[in-house]
């Protein structure tokens, strides 16, 4: 069993650290010279072109990506040296929301949550029920535990997924355009609930094309750009004229 480190944050205090990295598929370069420090209890958000390298950046994070060039640390792991028996350790203290929801569709939401909860090591049945309900409490559907998947709405379904990633107390939130899929209204609302969860004290990384939830709910915000990551103050972002 591979080793956890003790402490998610880096000596400089940061949960997410990259310096002078490279992130690159093959022999395809995505963002060049990228250099970022997230401190714990941060909402960030990714902003850039669909293929500028917001999901790219994301994939390095959690080591589906892996970090050749550069300095990289994330909740506790260094990215350019992480060993592949360690990734799924890394994965643990991050909790993932995808847009698509991913939930298995052939048993309900509590046999869902149940399903990763022994696949990540958990044994004792009663703390996995405990657990199971404190996260569905956190989403507000702890009264939806028995329900299918497709008997769910698009935005309960993504809830879900949220209490999915809350699972195993992670320090860091990976949201990969989590509102895509969703109408404004349950967009709204399940942004207060991210929100929510960052002020309670997780970190958030969440990559959107939603340049109207960035006005509705400020945070700071990184865009990705000719393959370049850059810091952007919100009162500089000329939201007309960002594209798709």
């Amino acid at each position: 069993m591979a080793k956890q480190p003790v402490s998610a944050v880096n000596t400089n205090g940061n949960v997410v650290e990259l310096e002078n990295s490279l992130i690159r598929q093959e022999e395809h370069i995505i963002l060049r010279d990228v250099n970022l420090a997230v401190r714990p209890g941060e909402f960030v958000y990714l902003i850039g072109r669909v293929g500028s390298g917001k999901s790219s950046l994301m994939k390095t994070l959690y080591g589906e990506i892996p970090l050749r060039e550069g300095d990289g640390f994330a909740v506790g792991y260094k990215l350019n040296t992480v060993k592949t028996r360690e990734i799924p350790w890394l994965r643990r203290r991050m909790g993932i929301v995808f847009q698509d929801f991913q939930l298995l569709i052939d048993r309900n939401v509590y046999d869902n949550l149940l399903f990763v909860l022994k696949a990540t090591g958990w044994k004792n049945k009663q703390e996995m029920d405990h657990r199971i309900r404190e996260v569905l409490s956190v989403v507000d559907m702890v009264h939806k535990g028995y329900k299918m998947p497709h008997q769910l709405s698009g935005g309960e379904q993504q809830r879900i997924g949220i209490a999915r990633a809350l699972l195993n107390k992670p320090e860091l939130i990976l949201a990969d355009e989590p509102t895509g899929n969703l109408d404004p209204d349950t967009s709204d609302d399940l942004m207060k609930l991210l929100h929510k969860i960052c002020k309670d004290g997780k970190t958030v990384i969440m990559a959107t094309h939603n340049y109207n939830l960035i006005k509705k709910f400020p945070g700071r915000t990184m865009r990705c750009q000719d393959t370049r990551l850059s810091e952007s103050r919100q009162e500089e972002i000329d939201f007309d004229q960002l594209t798709f």
